[in-house]
């Protein structure tokens, strides 16, 4: 049997792209134009330019009618306009309306008509529901972080990287980018159904989530490609309560302890 379709979603900088990494050598399609390795993902980044440009196009749809309704201030805060795929660092209010019109449906069924597949974005996060009618019974590999550290990284990501340029972005911008990313997920995306499962950045470095994994998606995943080389991020700053409460509650859902020394839990 061909292995289950499959969409990782997350905040970007969390460690999507090393669970795509995994699932790279498994015969999946993941798009035919991959962007190539970069200096923040040195083994690859998985993710396609179509997929990118898709979501990307459904987030700053979603941004310009809030402008236009004079609500920007309120669901986006004091940010400056994001350009072309620079929206998955966008910051939306959970159930903020994205519409997806005919022609990007025909777009995702084109993409989804590639079977098995295994697309990676940071932007599905906001995006999954204009994608559910075309996915079947993928998978849903919800891969998360460290919040602090991921802000670091994103931190680091947004100042280093040509596309990023003109977005100023600090740690508690940051934390903002992944607060509101898992707030969708657990609040909007997950009530709606699917079959989730979540992994912890960390059940993929000490290969721990691979047998759920492989079980899940029928595949066997590389044994070689996740190492601790790319843990290069460090926590920076302390996390609000809530950030930290959304945090546990991940690692509950991924079977994950939470270490409590710098991990992104609130200090007392």
């Amino acid at each position: 049997m061909p292995p289950r379709n499959c969409v990782i979603l997350g905040s970007g900088r969390s460690g999507t792209s090393m669970a795509a990494g995994l699932l790279a050598q498994a015969g999946y399609f993941m798009g035919g134009e991959l962007w190539p390795a970069n200096e923040g993902n040195p083994k690859g980044q998985f993710e396609d330019r179509e997929v990118n440009a898709i979501n990307d196009s459904l987030i700053a749809s979603s941004v310009c009618a809030t402008a236009r309704r004079g609500l920007r201030k309120l669901l986006l805060g004091e940010t400056p306009p994001l350009g072309e795929f620079q929206h998955w660092v966008a910051v939306l209010k959970p159930g903020a309306p994205i519409a997806c019109n005919p022609e990007m449906r025909r777009r995702i069924a084109a993409l989804t008509a590639r079977q098995p597949f295994c697309f990676k974005d940071p932007r599905f996060s906001y995006t999954l529901g204009a994608w559910r009618a075309c996915l079947g019974k993928a998978l849903l590999l919800c891969v998360f972080r460290d919040p602090s550290v991921t802000a670091h990284s994103i931190v680091r990501e947004c100042a280093a990287a040509d596309y990023m340029k003109g977005v100023a972005m600090d740690a508690s911008r940051a934390l903002k980018v992944w607060e509101a990313m898992y707030r969708w997920i657990l609040e909007v995306h997950r009530p709606q159904g699917g079959d989730w499962l979540f992994v912890h950045y960390d059940q993929l470095l000490d290969h721990s989530a691979y047998p759920r994994i492989e079980e899940r998606l029928g595949v066997r995943l590389d044994r070689d490609f996740a190492t601790a080389e790319l843990n290069r991020s460090r926590p920076t700053v302390a996390v609000s309560r809530r950030v930290g409460q959304i945090y546990r509650h991940l690692c509950g859902l991924a079977g994950y302890e939470a270490r409590r020394a710098g991990n992104g839990v609130p200090n007392p």
